[in-house]
């Protein structure tokens, strides 16, 4: 079980635990002599029973984490169920805010660092609207980072549907 520590906004922990996972599935990043998690990240790990995490004396259950996720990030839940849903079909999934998208979505068995994403992902509610220029923006983002489009759109009962976008030339 990992341990992991809520200071200011991000967890991190040292455990052994957390530096094996890192190696094996790329869950959170290594910096400082510490694994450093993204808000999902946390939130998959302490769902699914693979991580406890504390903030000063108090261990924060999924519910808690996610109300102190939510204050800084409005979209957390819709990113989450995206999130778990990639990962649990095996692909992995790093934060992407370098690129101007919430996500970088790597092929089954690519680890980041050793190639490149395959997809920049953006979440969507179903019920949101998206207008032609901010679909724009977001393929531009895809194609000027040489990578695909990928667009999670999560449903009210929690199922996602994902629309891959790309330049086609004729």
């Amino acid at each position: 079980m990992i341990k992991g520590y809520f200071v200011g906004e991000k967890v991190s922990s040292t455990s052994p635990d957390a530096f094996s996972l890192y190696e094996k599935s790329r869950f959170g990043e290594k910096k400082r002599g510490k694994v450093e998690y993204a808000s999902v990240e946390a939130l998959y790990l302490v769902d699914n029973g693979k991580m406890d995490v504390v903030s000063g004396r108090k261990e924060l259950d999924f519910d808690a984490l996610l109300e102190k996720f939510k204050r800084k990030d409005k979209k957390i839940e819709v990113k989450f169920v995206v999130f778990g849903d990639l990962r649990k079909k095996g692909y992995v999934v790093k934060t992407a805010l370098k690129f101007g998208a919430e996500f970088r979505v790597y092929d089954k068995g690519v680890k980041p660092g050793e190639d490149h994403a395959r997809w920049v992902l953006y979440t969507v509610r179903e019920n949101e609207q998206m207008n032609w220029h901010d679909f724009s923006a977001k393929n531009r983002v895809a194609h000027s980072t040489k990578k695909n489009l990928l667009l999670g759109i999560v449903d009210e009962e929690g199922d996602v549907t994902y629309y891959e976008v790309g330049w086609r030339k004729v």
